[in-house]
């Protein structure tokens, strides 16, 4: 029974990744050449990307106690419905021309869905899996996940290219709301909470309070979290500009500037990457002893691919490269995420898990808009080059990890043993993961 509960977890995780990554990445593909056709600059562009991530700065603790309160599924249901809205305000920003303050609301938004899926969807399937005896990894979970959300957004970029290209580049968008609403449908139907109970509530600011409490302890003053989190603003603060600047570089390059579908389909080629690196996952895992290393070796080598795209002047090696950045980003992936989780107990782990993600948003908020202006004043390959830079200031931050890191670090074959380290704490009032069971032991074996 218990194994059945588990199996339908993971399938229902599976499903989620690809109807939401299917309904998000309509756009993705076109989402930069959506904002300048509206009669956006360059850097105004990047600047409400910016607002974006400003939005899941803004919002990220907030909804993750959300998710930690009310529930998981709440959590999700309420970020569907907030990205259908501001997905139509999007399209209607579009038609009517508007100017920029606008469109810094509407990302804004966007970002708030966003909040409500980051850390709520994580800890459903963590803490649902270790409830039910679930026996594999969360790396190999969190790489099947990462698999079927490439394989959605490799049909989504291209389908939203094509669209764009046969019509105009409004209807992805609206697509996109469509796909939105059939995910909040599954999702009220399938997903359910299982292994996380609210706590009955007495005051709800008193609530939030201890849980930020909580949170601080098992985040920031818990060293090998700490460092993971300020490494965070600058790896995705640069992944995020890399991806949606290769959308304009790469029609640039290619000649034709008005080719909706080879930027969808240059985009999908960064969502096989995705499920390349979620498929080396396992092989990644077990060449290197620590995960640490893993997180450092793909820092140094995308930022020098990324040295690399600034500086070639040919379509086709630059979308290679595109190609080799973005598989090497999504094999560090699913380890990073199950060394951090490892780390987090059940009561704690979506607001964690969203102050992991506000960290990483913080940096879009800064790194954007500044390597838009550079782009602005230089050129394209001017600011990858810049970019390198940026996310090499990481290493320090990943350097400190590894060496403040427990068990943890150690790969798969220690996860037992940190799981019961964490647990022990726990029990004495120390950091710990004390969720786990000696049936959900398991949950925390590294990827095999």
């Amino acid at each position: 029974m218990m194994r059945s509960t588990a199996d339908h977890l993971l399938r229902t995780y599976l499903t989620l990744m690809v109807v939401s990554t299917a309904a998000s990445s309509m756009i993705w593909g076109i989402n930069t050449l959506f904002l300048l056709d509206a009669g956006l600059s360059v850097g105004q562009a990047f600047a409400a990307n910016a607002f974006f991530t400003l939005g899941q700065v803004l919002f990220e603790v907030p909804t993750g106690v959300v998710a930690d309160t009310v529930g998981r599924r709440a959590s999700y249901l309420l970020g569907t419905a907030t990205l259908v809205g501001s997905t139509l305000l999007y399209l209607l920003l579009w038609q009517v021309k508007a100017g920029f303050a606008p469109w810094a609301v509407a990302s804004a938004l966007l970002g708030l869905g966003f909040t409500f899926f980051s850390g709520a969807t994580e800890a459903w399937l963590v803490d649902g899996l270790a409830a039910s005896g679930y026996q594999g990894s969360l790396e190999s979970a969190f790489a099947k996940g990462q698999v079927a959300s490439g394989i959605a957004m490799v049909g989504g970029t291209i389908a939203g290219g094509v669209l764009a290209q046969s019509t105009n580049l409004g209807t992805p968008y609206l697509v996109r709301a469509v796909l939105l609403v059939l995910t909040f449908v599954v999702a009220w139907r399938a997903m359910h909470d299982v292994g996380f109970a609210p706590k009955p509530r007495v005051s709800v600011t008193a609530e939030m309070r201890d849980i930020l409490r909580s949170s601080l302890d098992h985040g920031l003053r818990n060293p090998p979290v700490r460092w993971l989190m300020l490494a965070g603003p600058f790896t995705a603060g640069v992944s995020v500009y890399g991806f949606y600047a290769a959308q304009p570089y790469l029609l640039q390059l290619y000649g034709h500037t008005g080719s909706y579908a080879v930027a969808g389909v240059s985009a999908s080629i960064v969502a096989v990457a995705q499920i390349l690196g979620g498929t080396s996952a396992g092989l990644v895992s077990r060449a290197f002893r620590a995960r640490t290393s893993v997180l450092l070796l793909t820092v140094i080598v995308t930022a020098v691919v990324l040295v690399l795209i600034g500086l070639v002047a040919s379509f086709w090696l630059a979308l290679a490269l595109l190609a080799i950045w973005a598989t090497m980003f999504a094999a560090a992936m699913p380890v990073r995420q199950a060394f951090l989780n490892s780390l987090i107990p059940s009561a704690q782990r979506a607001t964690v898990l969203s102050s992991d993600n506000l960290f990483a948003s913080a940096g879009g908020v800064v790194i954007q808009p500044a390597l838009g202006r550079a782009a602005d004043a230089s050129s394209y390959g001017q600011a990858y080059v810049i970019s390198a830079g940026l996310q090499l200031l990481a290493v320090p931050f990943l350097l400190l990890a590894r060496r403040d890191s427990s068990a943890a670090d150690r790969g798969p074959a220690n996860d037992n043993r940190s799981a019961n380290d964490n647990r022990s704490a726990n029990d004495s009032g120390s950091v710990g993961d004390g969720e786990l069971d000696d049936d959900g032991v398991a949950l925390v074996e590294g990827l095999g």
